[in-house]
């Protein structure tokens, strides 16, 4: 009984379908919009994983809340990368960068807990050749000098991104770039259309 129970409702299931696939296009019908519609063209307008996470997701990931001031430096971030020509594993490379070196913060002088005369949203130091103090503390220029150094590492698109960091940045912490680099992605992901 089950099974001529199943049959007919396979049976009606594959004539409706059969239907629908003949008859929509030749009646000319549109369908009506599907609620998660959206979302599917959402996701199909945003950067391919893949590009952004080229060696899948690193164990051991950070994150962290961000206020309106990390997001509009997140937005100054991936501007700035598209200006310099660069593609979205770049723009991912800088936040994660900026994430562990300023929490996307554009900071100043910290005064005592300043690390030598590092400031701006990478903790450039002008003392090493970045720029001047207000040069490093605009976004835009701070995110180019950077870029301008990832530019130079050769194979850095290849390379994980804490060993492309820290190529540039030359840090004390070299592996704490990586904590970063899923944050990064997503904010890349979502703000790379805007």
């Amino acid at each position: 009984m089950n099974s001529i129970i199943r049959r007919s409702v396979l049976g009606v299931a594959g004539l409706a379908f059969a239907g629908g696939v003949f008859a929509g296009p030749v009646a000319g019908v549109q369908a009506a919009p599907v609620t998660g519609a959206v979302s599917v063209v959402a996701q199909e307008s945003r950067p391919d994983t893949g590009v952004l996470l080229p060696h899948g997701e690193p164990a051991g990931q950070s994150r962290i809340g961000l206020n309106e001031e990390q997001v509009a430096n997140t937005k100054a971030i991936i501007a700035a990368t598209k200006k310099a020509g660069m593609d979205e594993r770049a723009a991912v490379v800088a936040i994660a960068t900026s994430l562990q070196e300023s929490k996307l913060e554009n900071l100043g002088h910290l005064g005592d807990r300043n690390d030598h005369d590092s400031q701006g949203l990478f903790q450039q130091r002008p003392s090493s050749g970045w720029g001047t103090v207000e040069q490093i503390t605009d976004p835009e220029y701070s995110t180019l000098a950077f870029l301008k150094g990832l530019k130079q590492v050769d194979g850095w698109e290849d390379m994980p991104l804490t060993k492309a960091a820290q190529t540039v940045q030359v840090s004390a912490f070299p592996d704490h770039y990586a904590q970063w680099e899923k944050q990064a992605a997503d904010l890349v992901a979502e703000h790379w259309k805007s």
